[in-house]
């Protein structure tokens, strides 16, 4: 591991309290410490916080990958968590560390003594705040993917509602695209609504999904298959005519799968095989 060279460690070290007063202004110079999504103190205390890690790791070596640097990492990764959260973007949040390079540059040229202690002191500073601002960077965007991932799955959730629509009888609007991911919350969400309302029929319409090609028919069956495990059955609405072309050219088998062209004429079909008559109310 290599071993910080003396100047580092004593600018880390000597009054904390001074250099982060440096370190803020240095930051407010260059936006993201005067951002109003964070409060001053909020930024004060990370700052605190990161200093004291900061001093004890350097103290040990460079290798921020080391043990003694995972206070440090830790840190890191839950400031870009917070800062992915907030809105802020990864050259923003990078700043944060950035930033502090400066501060530390000005304590090196103001207590080594020649040219070769200032320029080594100064290269291991660059090698290390740029190993820690790139580390945030790529925790930054592992956080990023994380969120954006989180919300994919509530969108799909919500683009999914199965709907009780008569005793006996649930549907489900589809609209969008018909993927593996998609296809597996939507299975586990009409089962789990045939479950809670012991429906005997299921229907999904697919009025608002834009194409069907071989691997969305393949879905569709799927569902298909495994809502009928469950003892139910099921019809398939909103195959239009450019969807029926579609199929019978790729070749997909649909046989023994209900279909029809509107999600009335598939209500009309459950309630025809439930047994239920829907008639016009008499006028006086």
């Amino acid at each position: 591991m290599a071993k910080a060279p003396a100047p580092v460690v004593d600018a880390l070290a000597s009054q904390p309290d001074a250099l982060q007063n440096e370190w803020l202004s240095e930051l407010k110079k260059q936006g993201p410490g005067a951002d109003h999504r964070i409060s001053e103190s909020e930024l004060s205390q990370q700052g605190r916080e990161l200093l004291q890690l900061l001093g004890a790791a350097v103290a040990t070596g460079t290798d921020i990958q080391s043990d003694a640097w995972r206070g440090v990492r830790e840190f890191l990764e839950r400031l870009s968590r917070s800062r992915a959260q907030q809105g802020f973007t990864s050259g923003e949040t990078a700043t944060f560390v950035f930033s502090l390079k400066r501060p530390l540059f000005d304590r090196v040229r103001a207590a080594a003594k020649d040219a070769a202690t200032i320029g080594d002191a100064t290269w291991a500073i660059s090698e290390l705040i740029d190993a820690l601002g790139l580390y945030t960077v790529a925790t930054f965007q592992k956080s990023r993917e994380d969120v954006i991932a989180r919300q994919q799955e509530d969108m799909l959730e919500l683009s999914t509602p199965v709907v009780k629509l008569w005793e006996g009888v649930v549907a489900l609007p589809m609209i969008g695209t018909l993927d593996s991911a998609r296809t597996q919350i939507v299975m586990e969400s009409l089962l789990q609504r045939i479950v809670e309302t012991g429906s005997e029929i299921a229907i999904i319409d697919i009025t608002g999904v834009p194409t069907v090609d071989t691997l969305v028919a393949q879905h569709l069956l799927k569902t298909v298959t495994a809502i009928r495990l469950m003892g139910a059955d099921c019809i398939i609405s909103g195959i239009r005519p450019q969807i029926a072309q579609t199929i019978v050219h790729l070749g997909v088998d649909l046989e023994g799968v209900t279909t029809k062209a509107t999600l009335a004429d598939a209500l009309a079909l459950a309630f025809k095989r439930s047994g239920l008559v829907v008639a016009r109310a008499k006028t006086a």
